[in-house]
């Protein structure tokens, strides 16, 4: 590789100036957006001065040219070129090692650009990689999310912003990998950041969670008792009834209704107290009933809560239905909500 101490001038700033730093720099102009190219250079300014802050030298404590090309191509999976079948960060990494081996780098370097690239949404794991890989991480997630922002040294992001405008960044750039991943499915894996981004765009449960997968693995396990079943919130309420409902957990799910509460499994039917609700609720279990809630509003004032959810009813063999939920939740002296009164189609 080139002398890593070869500095050049860009838009106000010293970057690396090495014939890797600077065709990187071009590699990534050429390929992104304009807005996601200026995200990247500001990830790598913001990363070595969060590298100062901490008593970090450039090419004593870390690679700083390493850094840098980390930085610039960290989102070439958003472009054309590198949109491939894998989630965005991936291909990223992948394309980056192709240019990389073009230019002659060694395979250890390469490797370590590629962690950079393909960990950049992980946090922890990142910052436990070795300082290039955390430091490219932590520069990309100041640029993102704020993260340290107040520890940047003052007026230094103003500069930075100057010479690179942002255009609403954050939002500009969660279209792009939402685009991604409505276009192609397998770049959004359920566990994925991408398919976290993904599942607010489609309707609930099109794309499993975490208790959906383990509820179909298929190995018949059974939640343990314990605090998850106990909703601390409103809003808590309805995720509990879909993982349970999902689970064919009856028990778990009779618990979520007080002893004297209202169910209305449809429309002009009442089942009312813990025996009544219990098996109104076994008949959803029984007939492959799936839900998903989409909260529309809560509104609390004291210890009683008015819900409102839109609901999409999947039930084996018939076409798929979708209704606008109306719930009151009261809690309890322990601290649980528990629901009084549960209609599925009071809107209808």
């Amino acid at each position: 590789m080139t002398s890593r101490s070869t500095t050049r001038t860009y838009a106000g700033f010293d970057l690396p100036g090495s014939d890797l730093a600077v065709a990187a720099l071009r590699y990534a102009e050429e390929l992104t957006e304009p807005y996601v190219f200026r995200h990247s250079v500001r990830g790598y300014l913001f990363g070595r001065s969060i590298a100062a802050r901490q008593g970090l030298c450039p090419d004593a404590d870390y690679n700083d040219e390493l850094v840098f090309v980390a930085s610039v191509l960290h989102d070439i999976g958003l472009s054309d070129e590198g949109n491939g079948d894998q989630r965005f960060e991936v291909d990223g990494a992948d394309l980056s090692a192709r240019f990389l081996r073009e230019h002659a780098v060694p395979e250890g370097d390469i490797a370590i650009v590629w962690d950079a690239i393909a960990l950049h949404t992980s946090d922890q794991i990142a910052a436990r990689k070795g300082p290039e890989v955390a430091l490219c991480q932590a520069g990309i997630a100041a640029d993102i999310l704020g993260q340290g922002r107040t520890d940047l040294p003052e007026g230094f992001a103003d500069r930075v912003h100057a010479a690179f405008p942002r255009e609403d960044l954050a939002y500009a750039l969660t279209g792009a990998i939402v685009a991604q991943a409505q276009d192609n499915p397998l770049k959004a894996g359920p566990l994925s950041f991408p398919g976290g981004l993904l599942r607010r765009h489609l309707p609930p449960r099109a794309l499993p969670d975490w208790y959906d997968l383990i509820a179909d693995a298929g190995w018949g396990d059974r939640p343990t008792p314990g605090e998850e079943d106990a909703a601390r919130s409103p809003r808590e309420l309805g995720e509990l009834f879909v993982r349970h409902l999902t689970a064919g957990d009856l028990d778990r799910l009779t618990a979520l209704y007080e002893p004297g509460a209202v169910f209305v499994p449809g429309p002009g039917t009442a089942a009312t107290g813990v025996q009544a609700v219990r098996e109104s609720l076994r008949q959803y279990v029984e007939d492959g009933v799936r839900i998903g809630l989409e909260l529309r509003r809560v509104h609390e004032t004291g210890d009683l809560a008015l819900l409102s959810s839109v609901a999409t009813v999947d039930v084996p063999g018939r076409p798929q239905m979708t209704t606008v939920t109306t719930e009151v939740a009261r809690r309890r002296p322990d601290g649980r909500w528990l629901y009084v009164v549960d209609d599925p189609s009071f809107n209808d």
